[in-house]
């Protein structure tokens, strides 16, 4: 995640404001309404969008193994709740309506994911602070640093990747270290919080070395107005794909405010 995928097609050259916007309104369409035909319809969308950004499967990320126990517990756990549609084996009643629920909401949460992470995965972090400050240009006349907002999320996003190669080399290390025996739980959890507080430690010292070193580049490049000032605005590829997502939307709210919609969440 936040390393996009090198390449070149129709995805990663829109404008980084047009993804933004794409998540956002399809963000607020699944809040509003979080049916299986919406979610639907947005997953096929990404499914094309990843055909045509050339997306290969091993940048998806592992799951792990309790994560999948997780899941399954709560699926458990989730058709105890019953309702409709409802089943009878020999002389009980199963009703799905719980289980249903929970497999919706767990798509929902996919396809939440997989939004971003197409943004992740086809733009570049340079453009996102451009794209803000574009998009927020209006709210300057009310005195609101737009610009000020722009290089901090442009700064965070480009700090993540960087911290996180920084703690796995930090947690790397602290397993190459010699541990001396230990014989009785209290010297055990003794040892796990002085770990613990070294880690930290580090992980602390590390961070503001990396922020000092960050802070001297940007200076030596102009500062922070430098990162907000490159122009940045749509073209036309930018409106046919917020055309299509407009499309994608009004059939997901006209199937949802249907009978289709209805019959789809029972």
């Amino acid at each position: 995640m936040l390393r996009p995928v090198p390449g070149d097609s129709v995805i990663h050259r829109l404008w980084a404001g047009t993804k933004l916007i794409v998540v956002f309104v399809l963000g607020v369409l699944m809040t509003f309404y979080p049916g299986w035909v919406p979610i639907a319809l947005v997953a096929l969308m990404i499914a094309v969008a990843c055909r045509l950004a050339h997306i290969p499967r091993g940048v998806l990320p592992s799951v792990p193994l309790w994560l999948w126990i997780l899941l399954f517990l709560g699926g458990l756990t989730a058709s105890f709740a019953g309702g409709t549609p409802e089943f009878v084996v020999g002389s009980v009643t199963v009703g799905l309506g719980g289980l249903l629920n929970f497999l919706r909401i767990t798509a929902l949460s996919l396809v939440l994911l997989a939004l971003g992470a197409m943004v992740s995965w086809t733009t570049n972090v340079s453009e996102i602070a451009p794209a803000v400050a574009t998009m927020g240009r209006p709210l300057r006349r009310l005195r609101i640093p737009v610009d000020e907002w722009a290089v901090t999320l442009a700064l965070a996003l480009r700090s993540f990747p960087m911290l996180i190669d920084e703690f796995r080399v930090l947690y790397a290390a602290r397993k190459l270290r010699p541990r001396p025996p230990v014989t009785t739980r209290r010297e055990r959890r003794r040892r796990w919080g002085t770990e613990l507080v070294d880690l930290l430690a580090a992980a602390i010292t590390v961070t503001l070395r990396r922020g000092d070193e960050m802070g001297d580049a940007i200076t030596a490049r102009g500062g922070t107005g430098q990162i907000s000032a490159v122009e940045s605005k749509p073209a036309r590829r930018d409106w046919i794909a917020l055309a299509i997502v407009a499309l994608v939307c009004a059939l997901a709210l006209v199937a949802e405010l249907t009978v289709l919609g209805t019959s789809a969440a029972r």
